[in-house]
């Protein structure tokens, strides 16, 4: 409508039409139209709202968790916790100097134990080779003992440190200590050979010679071969 026609209206008693009342801001009374800060849109009739963030019943969204962990503490999901893994139950790593003790410790309980499987081998090979040399030396002196049982003269003599006797008859004694005979021990007992037995007898087992009397030797060196020294027979070494 112009200009020109509004004033006629007007002069005719027409009056203009009332401007439209402002309406308040709907952020300050809260009305519908605009939604205060937070709130959630209103679902429709008979629609159940969805659960919050974190409420049971809502499931979990990727990332959640990462979203929920305190900042610099998070992991991913599977990760190992610490203590876990590879050195878990394991303890504090040991030290170089741990490791060079425990080693050494380990070495010499090693050679500690060869040398006791070696020094029982050698005792046991030392035990074979004396059961040995015996039988042969029985196989040598099988015949060949010159002792007599009617012999009375005692005729002493020092064997593994202690005093031993061979009764001998005065011939035998000439030769005895002459070197033409000698000593040697079986089992226990004292037999009396010739110097050819008592050198193969030395040469089988030697800690079997009893007594190999040097002709050159002083009195000094061997007391008993003298005929008028006797130990009485009572007496206790």
């Amino acid at each position: 409508m112009s200009d020109t026609l509004r004033d006629q209206l007007l002069g005719l008693g027409f009056k203009s039409a009332p401007k439209p009342e402002r309406k308040p801001d709907a952020r300050r009374d809260g009305r519908p139209g605009n939604k205060p800060h937070g709130a959630r849109p209103p679902g429709k009739p008979g629609e159940a709202r969805p659960p919050r963030e974190g409420a049971p019943g809502r499931p979990p969204r990727e990332g959640d968790a990462a979203r929920r962990a305190p900042h610099g503490k998070g992991r991913p999901v599977g990760g190992n916790r610490p203590g876990q893994g590879q050195n878990a139950g394991q303890g504090k790593p040991r030290s170089r100097e741990d490791i060079d003790l425990a080693k050494a410790y380990a070495i010499r309980a090693q050679k500690e134990k060869d040398d006791r499987i070696e020094a029982e081998r050698l005792k046991q090979e030392e035990a074979r080779l004396r059961r040995e040399a015996k039988a042969k030396l029985d196989v040598l002196l099988e015949g060949k003992s010159l002792n007599d049982a009617g012999a009375e003269i005692a005729r002493h003599f020092n064997y593994g440190g202690k005093i031993k006797r061979v009764y001998v008859t005065a011939d035998q004694l000439k030769a005895l200590n002459a070197g033409e005979l000698g000593v040697v021990q079986q089992n226990g007992r004292y037999l009396l050979v010739t110097a050819a037995v008592l050198d193969e007898a030395e040469a089988i087992f030697a800690p079997s010679v009893a007594l190999r009397v040097d002709p050159n030797a002083t009195a000094e060196a061997d007391p008993y071969a003298d005929p008028a020294y006797q130990v009485p027979d009572d007496l206790v070494w």
